[in-house]
């Protein structure tokens, strides 16, 4: 165990001089960007179309989706669990997300989490599924994009 501490702090401090500072990042900017990627999303999902909502993940093999004890991995796996899950609209219902939080953890990537709601027909108001997640986004040329999403439910 001693060996492992000393081979994690050797590597925390050889790695603390490259990182980049956090305070010469434009938050703001990346802060619009995956909120813009969030809103496009909840956009997408309350008319009704996954695939539109699948618009803010990065079309990558290397996307990884975890939800319910189940890793998904690839934007076309995490795709296929939508679908399977939420096969039209009514299944779908309406959106929300709520408490969001960013945090750059470089030029181009950022931490998100934040709550999610389901508002279907029959739920009574704000009692439908729900629950947290934590996303991790990159700046691609498509602009912010989930590359890793870890969802949970209440």
């Amino acid at each position: 165990m001693p060996v492992r501490l000393l081979v994690l702090a050797a590597l925390v401090s050889g790695c603390a001089g490259t990182a980049p500072s956090r305070a010469n990042l434009n938050a703001p900017a990346i802060e619009a960007g995956v909120l813009a990627t969030l809103d496009a999303q909840v956009e997408a999902w309350n008319s009704g179309s996954v695939r539109g909502f699948m618009d803010g993940y990065a079309r990558a093999d290397s996307l990884t989706f975890l939800s319910g004890g189940t890793v998904r991995q690839g934007w076309e796996e995490a795709l296929y669990g939508y679908v399977r899950g939420y096969p039209d609209a009514e299944a779908m219902g309406q959106l929300t997300f709520s408490d969001l939080s960013v945090t750059p953890l470089s030029a181009d990537r950022a931490l998100t989490w934040g709550r999610w709601r389901l508002q279907r027909q029959g739920d009574e108001e704000g009692q439908g599924p729900g629950g947290l997640f934590t996303l991790i986004f990159a700046s691609t040329p498509e602009g912010w994009r989930v590359v890793h999403d870890h969802t949970s439910s209440e």
